[in-house]
């Protein structure tokens, strides 16, 4: 089972290998290990063969994960040794992540010559990274992170021809960050962060060829390289050192760069002019230094997403860039920073005049005084007329808003979206701020509607878009419980779960609750209703399941929540960048439920075919239950069919059954959705039946056989474990009906 602090290194290393190998789907299948068979039928040589057992007697074996691998050295090569794959007689990969392994590597895997790759992440395996590695011509991935090992990184990874990733991140590793391995001529992903190493950053590293460079968490110190030459480098992280110096300048030429962290650091001077070139640049992290002087010309027009400049020195007018940035973004710190709309407004500067004299001076702050003394006299009075003028400004500007919504250039608002000024609206933490009256002003369009309520996409006068949920009457607890149940969801804060941003409790008792909007919709909307131009390949539906399942992790185990509504509607997606992400929504709205609301979801779900059989009796939703759910949805991901929709000559039955009818039947490669076997980057057999195990174990009609949520990310890893990373950036999430 992974800690707390393992799931969060799992969070943050998101995509990286999905990134790898979906960056290199062009590699033919006599390159990629991950495209070839586990055996061409050609057994181990001898030497090869006692270079695993030796591997094996120096790792600790707790789980027995190595069991196959059988003393007699029989079988290497013909798929029955656990994580092994071989060509042409030579082992080619050696694929243990989440094994619980200790112990040690043992050199003899310099002896593996035709090694392609390692992957051992996620074990406490201790030791030093054996010399021997470094010497495999072949080798093309490394994966050693979230481990323990230690000692300096070994010599000669640079001069390896065909190395393409090298992650070897949360370890204690240490000496000196090595300059050589920046400079191999084919890496593409560079991962050192999280370990002990010292001294200064070499500037080999401002030539690195690939596109991901992590260096963060260590104890480096000195400068950052003033010379960058990279090409291709999509992100560059060094933050929580202790480096000094300026921002270089010619990172700015850094065109492809689009996430840049050198946070908690000791960095000071300007943020170079150059920076604002970046137009390809979504995330920027540069709190906690000692930066100064203002934003440069232009740099509002970057396209970020995400922006944290707090504790710094920074002053001058904030940008208007593009994203509506909470005040979180620039405070605390930087003091002199102004123009944040509606926090603090910066000076406007008068005409230019001569020196005055004291007399003139003098009469100036008499004349002064003489308008201070009007002003507050009158303040009241001026206060109180200001405020009505505002309040008839704003009704008239909300009614011919709602008048020229049926204009054909705005979306069409709901009569159902209705409001009063003068209500409760409370904001959690969140990167739009609004008021009730921009939320009851704003146009809406219906999204989709769901026994809780109806889901609006609003648009802010600002042009800003969020996710309103507008609850049903007569289903929601008593304002008292519901504030102090809402309270608590506001608060829970987790990459794959998708987070209540503020809530509107209106003087006619209206609800409202306040997500950020995702514009990808739907799980459920993506899958069964998509174009046919739209892919959806194996890597990504197994990165969406991992996030679903790293979502339901957190809820059971460090919320205490159970969902108890968990389908494919209430997995909302973000389309936008390279990769797409997932967040559960709807989490935790049982509470906010009257009992007979409650009975009525579990119901839906049932029509739906996503409610555990044990619910009919019981009525109440268990961990169990949830497991059950999302055995449902990885079923959906695998046949491509909803579970609504599975008919037979017979008439409808459920989609488990349909499967294991199929299955039955010894026509297993029928369930799978065709589309899965598109493109490179298809799935293996074993890697589908492994899947399809999994799934049937989480809808199994006994709670006690269903696996728990931390084996289900366990077994998800080990079907395509380079891929169950997203990479770092800002989650925009949504709300589903």
């Amino acid at each position: 089972m992974l800690s707390f602090k393992q799931q969060k290194r799992w969070d943050r290393h998101a995509g990286l290998w999905i990134a790898f190998f979906l960056l290199h789907n062009h590699m033919v299948a006599s390159q990629d290990p991950d495209t070839l068979p586990a055996t061409d039928g050609i057994p181990a040589s001898p030497q090869e063969v006692l270079a695993l057992l030796r591997i094996k007697r120096t790792l600790v074996d707790p789980r027995y994960a190595l069991a196959s691998w059988n003393e007699s050295g029989m079988g290497a090569c013909d798929g029955t040794w656990a994580g092994i794959k071989c060509a042409q007689g030579r082992i080619i990969s050696i694929a243990l992540p989440a094994k619980r392994l200790g112990g040690s590597l043992a050199p003899e895997v310099g002896n593996l010559v035709g090694l392609r790759k390692l992957n051992v992440h996620d074990n406490v395996i201790t030791g030093t990274i054996p010399a021997s590695l470094a010497t495999i011509t072949t080798l093309r991935g490394v994966a050693l992170f979230n481990n323990r090992l230690t000692g300096p990184l070994p010599t000669g990874f640079g001069k390896l021809p065909l190395l393409q990733a090298f992650d070897v991140a949360n370890n204690d590793l240490s000496g000196a960050v090595p300059a050589e391995i920046a400079s191999s001529p084919s890496l593409n992903i560079l991962n050192l962060s999280g370990n002990n190493f010292t001294g200064t950053v070499p500037s080999d590293y401002g030539a690195f060829r690939g596109q991901y460079l992590d260096i963060g968490s260590n104890s480096l110190t000195g400068p950052l390289p003033s010379v960058w030459t990279s090409a291709r480098l999509l992100e560059l992280h060094v933050n929580n050192n202790q480096l000094t110096g300026s921002l270089p300048e010619q990172l700015g030429n850094v065109l492809t760069l689009k996430a840049l962290s050198v946070a908690t650091n000791g960095l000071s001077g300007s943020i170079p002019a150059s920076y604002a070139r970046l137009t390809a640049l979504e995330s920027l992290d540069l709190r906690s230094n000692n930066l100064s002087g203002q934003f440069p010309p232009g740099f509002g027009g970057l396209p970020l997403t995400s922006l944290n400049v707090t504790y710094n020195n920074l002053s001058g007018p904030i940008p208007a860039f593009t994203t509506a940035f909470n005040i979180t973004s620039f405070s605390p710190g930087n003091e002199g920073l102004c123009g944040f709309p509606g926090i603090l407004a910066c000076p406007v500067a008068g005409p230019a005049t001569g020196p005055t004299t004291a007399e003139e001076t003098a009469s100036h702050r008499k004349t002064l005084s003489i308008q201070s003394i009007v002003f507050i006299a009158l303040g009241g009075t001026l206060a109180t007329i200001l405020l009505v003028v505002a309040i008839i400004l704003l009704c008239c500007c909300c009614r011919r808003g709602r008048a020229a919504d049926g204009g054909r250039d705005k979306p069409e608002r709901s009569p159902e979206w209705e409001g009063e000024v003068g209500g409760k609206l409370v904001h959690f933490e969140g990167p739009i701020q609004f008021t009730a009256d921009d939320l009851l002003c704003a146009t809406a369009e219906v999204l989709g509607k769901s026994t809780y309520g109806t889901v609006y996409k609003a648009t802010l006068e600002n042009g800003s878009h969020i996710a309103v949920k507008r609850l049903r009457e007569g289903i929601v607890k008593s304002q008292k419980d519901f504030t102090k149940e809402v309270d608590v969801l506001g608060k829970i804060r987790h990459p794959n779960l998708l987070a209540l941003r503020a809530y509107y409790w209106g003087p006619k008792d209206e609800k409202l609750l306040v997500y950020d909007y995702m514009p990808g919709g739907s799980l459920a909307a993506f899958l069964h209703a998509r174009g046919p131009e739209t892919a959806l390949d194996w890597a990504t539906r197994i990165r969406v399941s991992q996030g679903a399942a790293r979502g339901l992790v957190h809820l059971h185990q460090n919320e205490n929540i159970v969902h108890g509504n968990l389908t494919a509607s209430n997995i909302l997606l973000d389309t936008r960048g390279s990769l797409i992400t997932a967040s559960i929504s709807d989490f935790g709205l049982s509470r906010l439920m009257t009992p007979a609301a409650n009975a009525n979801v579990v119901a839906t779900a049932g029509s739906l075919g996503y409610r555990a059989p044990e619910l009919t009796k019981l009525k109440k939703a268990t961990t169990k239950s949830d497991v059950y759910s999302f055995g449902i949805v990885l079923l959906e991901l695998l046949t491509g069919k909803a579970p609504q929709d599975v008919s037979t000559t017979d008439g409808a039955i459920d989609l488990p059954d349909y499967v294991a009818g199929i299955v039955k039947e010894n026509w297993t490669a029928e369930v799978f959705d065709l589309e899965l076997m598109k493109g490179a980057a298809a799935p293996t057999e074993e890697e589908l039946m492994t899947a399809l195990q999994l799934a049937m174990r989480c809808v199994s009609p006994a709670p006690s056989e269903r696996p728990d949520m931390d084996e289900i990310i366990r077994s998800l890893a080990e079907l395509r474990p380079d891929e169950r990373f997203q990479s770092p950036r800002t989650h925009s999430e949504g709300t589903s009906a």
